[in-house]
């Protein structure tokens, strides 16, 4: 019998479970920036009245999107990732600045976080969107590592009524949840394996990477943290878990020391007296060449062969990990 993993887009499972949701809710709204998609065409055919394609203008997705929860509606807003950056002041203004006025629920979706457009060049790679969401007050900056994560936003983000940002890969993944965990948005995170000296904290594409590492290199027993609320997490249950290890290492797929997963690690951790702290990303410069996504990663020495062998080499410097 074959062990293979369901293989699936995060976007689907997002618009099949809402697709659910505007049957049973008549308040959601849906909002793209001229996206196609099959799914996409279902829900504009079944709810007429509540999907707006507002063109290719993201700034106005968002000043739309800001009217109608104004109004009460709880509305979602698709376009891709790194366009959706173009929009920082109306959701600078409109939605963080707002919410801290009145409870507006405007969750925004960019697709084809990372580099997960790989041969579509650096013009659509979104390295930046970590870290610029996050500077945002009352904003929750979500990143799924699976198809399941982002289904299960859905529920979080019609019942937490602030303004969020998810950003979805853009490829087919397996899934890395299933019906025996638990993980929650509140929360923020999720122990996907535990370690002994070494730890992987990863968000997104990079857990199924650090997943694979530490099954690659079982025994050095590294833990692995997967860490999907980048933005308010429960840091003192996170913070517990990590300090516990002598080393830390942060794979993210962003550029590193830019105030993303690595930030929120490092801030979390100081004062806590870990040892060591490994920040694995891209380099402060944009890739011009073209390739796939490990040849991407190869180019700024991120790559999971690169990673084992950091690890390897501070085993023998630190003793055993």
């Amino acid at each position: 019998m074959s062990t293979a993993k369901k293989m699936m887009t995060m976007r689907d499972a997002l618009l099949e479970r809402l697709y659910d949701k505007m049957h049973e809710d008549e308040s959601i709204f849906f909002l793209s920036a001229d996206m196609g998609a099959p799914l996409l065409d279902k829900l504009r055919e079944v709810f007429k009245d509540r999907f707006i394609n507002v063109g290719i203008a993201e700034q106005n997705l968002v000043n739309v999107a800001t009217g109608l929860a104004l109004e009460g509606f709880t509305v979602y807003g698709y376009a891709i990732a790194s366009f959706l950056i173009r929009s920082f002041e109306q959701m600078r203004v409109n939605l963080a600045l707002s919410s801290q006025v009145r409870p507006i629920n405007v969750n925004m979706i960019g697709v084809g976080a990372g580099v997960s457009y790989d041969v579509s060049g650096p013009t659509h790679h979104c390295l930046e969107d970590i870290s610029v969401m996050r500077t945002l007050p009352n904003l929750v900056v979500a990143s799924p590592s699976d198809y399941v994560l982002a289904r299960n936003f859905v529920d979080y983000s019609l019942k937490t009524r602030v303004p969020k940002y998810i950003r979805l890969d853009g490829k087919p993944l397996p899934s890395i949840y299933d019906d025996t965990m638990s993980p929650s948005y509140e929360e923020g995170f999720y122990e996907l394996a535990k370690g002994d000296r070494l730890c992987l904290v990863s968000s997104g594409y990079t857990t199924h990477m650090a997943l694979q590492i530490s099954s690659e290199m079982a025994d050095r027993r590294i833990g692995v943290i997967d860490v999907f609320n980048l933005k308010s997490p429960n840091e003192a249950a996170l913070s517990g878990l990590l300090k516990d290890y002598d080393v830390i290492a942060v794979l993210e797929e962003a550029f590193t020391g830019k105030g993303g997963l690595d930030s929120l690690i490092l801030n979390l951790l100081a004062g806590h007296g870990t040892r060591f702290i490994k920040s694995f990303g891209f380099k402060d410069e944009y890739i011009f060449k073209f390739g796939s996504r490990d040849f991407l990663y190869r180019q700024s020495g991120f790559d999971k062969e690169s990673v084992k062998n950091w690890i390897s080499g501070i085993s023998k410097e630190k003793g055993a990990l």
